[in-house]
């Protein structure tokens, strides 16, 4: 049974979601909250294992959210599903820099809304991840370049294959497809990503793509 917590500031979008997955097999909604902090504050207290998080919300937004829950969180942490109008949204790839596990467009259809749930929840990769990775390709360089902000992670910690890994992911190729072009096995993939992802201090594959674009070792259109 996959724990979801419904975040959004419409009573009808959020009833619209709480009522789907609530009839979806498999699926427990333990709560639902109308704002970023009552999102945070809810999440301590249900440990979900899936958060559908509305991105633009008054008071504390979804990026905010997103950041405290990952940081306060027990091990293991919650998967974030952004949800957002626009699928190029500046918004979208602060939640994925802060640890964001992907994004969905809220007109996307139950099928779709489900199996992201479903993909998230089991650590897959991430859903839609050629639409993750054009997201990321348009804000990458301005992040890394503005002022302000979290510097990108230094590399150096990373072995020769990790780093091999890491370029791979941030080109949208699944573990299988990662394994099938290096001659490893799909489990191998996974200790590298996880070492990775430890040595980074990071908390999601999305957050990976994201370093990856920031620190130069993927370009856009590279």
């Amino acid at each position: 049974m996959t724990r979801v917590l419904v975040v959004d500031d419409q009573f009808l979008i959020r009833a619209g979601l709480v009522g789907l997955l609530n009839a979806a097999p498999g699926v427990e909604v333990v709560g639902e909250a109308e704002d970023g902090e009552e999102a945070v504050r809810l999440a301590a207290e249900t440990r979900p294992e899936v958060i559908l998080m509305d991105i633009r919300m008054p008071g504390t937004n979804g990026i905010r959210a997103t950041e405290r829950i990952l940081a306060e969180a027990a091990d293991p942490p919650p998967r974030i599903l952004v949800l957002t109008t626009f699928d190029l949204d500046e918004y979208v790839y602060g939640a994925l820099r802060a640890g964001a596990s992907g994004f969905l467009l809220k007109d996307s259809g139950p099928e779709r809304l489900l199996a992201a749930v479903a993909a998230v929840g089991g650590g897959d990769a991430l859903f839609a991840p050629s639409v993750t990775r054009r997201l990321i390709e348009a804000f990458a360089r301005q992040a890394a370049s503005g002022a302000g902000g979290e510097p990108a992670p230094d590399l150096a910690a990373l072995t020769s294959r990790e780093v091999e890994v890491l370029k791979l992911i941030a080109r949208g190729l699944s573990n299988l497809e990662i394994a099938d072009r290096l001659y490893i096995s799909e489990a191998t993939v996974k200790t590298h990503l996880n070492r990775t992802m430890t040595k980074l201090g990071l908390d999601s594959r999305a957050q990976a793509v994201v370093v990856a674009y920031e620190t130069g070792l993927v370009t856009p259109g590279g």
